[in-house]
């Protein structure tokens, strides 16, 4: 699987800045959740969705014994690992110890990251230390 060009990916994330944070929803300039904007960008990026993301709690403090976001990425994404994440790769979070990867972002740079986040909506900010040392997982966007 070849690796799609990380300066569209995040040229296409950035297209969608200032989208209004909605719950589970995946519309530029609408509305959208973390998972919603890797979804838009995903669609612009490769093509259609390939599996429709059945409803998910809002709960970052969520435990389980699967990583139902990471499984879902796995199968159509490329993983490397967290510390190979680079502009253009797709991160899962984990917020709180022993939870599952919950928060989804986009790396737009060296030091900065793109996520919707509650009240805020699509921002750009620093990648910083404590942001770095949550992400369990990381992916690359597929080529079409």
């Amino acid at each position: 699987m070849t690796t799609a060009d990380p300066t569209r990916v995040i040229a296409i994330a950035r297209s969608w800045l200032g989208t209004p944070y909605h719950d589970q929803a995946s519309l530029r300039g609408v509305g959208c959740d973390c998972l919603g904007l890797a979804r838009g960008v995903w669609r612009e990026v490769v093509g259609p969705e390939p599996f429709p993301i059945p409803a998910y709690s809002r709960d970052w403090g969520e435990t389980g014994p699967r990583e139902v976001l990471a499984e879902g990425a796995r199968r159509m994404m490329i993983e490397v690992s967290p510390a190979e994440a680079g502009p253009g790769a797709l991160v899962l979070f984990r917020m709180k110890p022993r939870a599952i990867a919950k928060h989804v972002g986009i790396v737009t740079g060296p030091d900065i990251f793109l996520h919707a986040y509650e009240r805020l909506g699509v921002i750009e900010e620093p990648l910083t230390p404590s942001w770095r040392r949550r992400i369990a997982f990381a992916f690359l966007f597929p080529q079409r």
